[in-house]
């Protein structure tokens, strides 16, 4: 059956309508004293880039609430931690600056957007604020913000994201182990996978 498809956005609008005026209006070109709290308060971020052969990317960031530094009302530096040097984020930065951030702050509805341009940078007295357990970041991420604004908690309100009820016990999903025997390795001993992974992660090893 074919499917009707939206190719316009006089199309789209006729379906959705337009945003109000004040609601077109709250998006800034920059930080202010009421927004920059939401992160001074944001422990987790979702990341996106876009990758060389034009597709993107979303990556997760987290450590202590306010780890996003704001340098001032247009800059902010992102430190990059131990991940596991696929470093999607850092390779598509290299050849494509824009970046957008989305910062969630737990038992709060409301979200923040940043969208902007990124470099890397490797400066010691830059990155040493950034330091967590002792632990300086080799890199970080500064962006230059192009737009910024709070998004409505009405995602988080239908997916009652919050709600301790709903959390899903790790063990009703597979493991990372099942998944890499399935998609890399079918010789992988999964359960010893997920246990070294679960010691590593015990002691905080590569954490930080």
């Amino acid at each position: 059956m074919a499917q009707r498809v939206i190719t316009t956005e006089r199309e789209l609008r006729d379906v959705i309508g337009t945003p109000a005026p004040l609601v077109a209006a709250k998006i800034a070109d920059r930080l202010n004293p009421l927004t920059r709290q939401f992160l001074e308060h944001s422990p987790f971020v979702c990341v996106a880039t876009a990758r060389p052969d034009g597709g993107l990317d979303v990556s997760p960031r987290g450590d202590p609430a306010g780890f996003v530094r704001i340098l001032d009302d247009r800059t902010v530096l992102l430190p990059d931690r131990p991940g596991n040097r696929i470093a999607d984020t850092l390779t598509n930065l290299l050849v494509d600056d824009r970046i957008a951030l989305l910062f969630l702050i737990p038992g709060v509805g409301d979200t923040f957007r940043v969208n902007g341009r990124a470099v890397i940078v490797d400066d010691p007295e830059l990155l040493a604020e950034c330091a967590v357990e002792g632990k300086v970041p080799k890199l970080g991420v500064l962006v230059q913000i192009e737009e910024a604004y709070t998004q409505c908690a009405k995602a988080l309100i239908r997916s009652d994201l919050w709600n301790p009820e709903l959390h899903v016990d790790r063990s009703a999903l597979p493991s990372s182990g099942e998944i890499m025997k399935a998609v890399a390795d079918p010789d992988l001993d999964a359960a010893e996978y997920d246990r070294e992974r679960a010691d590593r992660y015990a002691r905080r090893d590569g954490v930080y």
